[in-house]
């Protein structure tokens, strides 16, 4: 009995990683298509595109 509790603990807490990294990479899509889309903005106002 204990082990069916020790197999279903480690499979929630695996697929609960899972689901957690896969959520990371969505956001970082996410955060990496709004970075192109404001390079490219900002080299279309014909501005440099850094601060310095």
């Amino acid at each position: 009995m204990s082990l069916i509790l020790v197999v279903l603990l480690l499979a929630i807490l695996l697929g609960g990683l899972g689901f957690a990294l896969h959520a990371l990479w969505v956001v970082a899509a996410i955060v990496l298509v709004a970075w192109l889309v404001g390079f490219a903005v900002r080299l279309g106002e014909g501005r440099r595109w850094y601060r310095w």
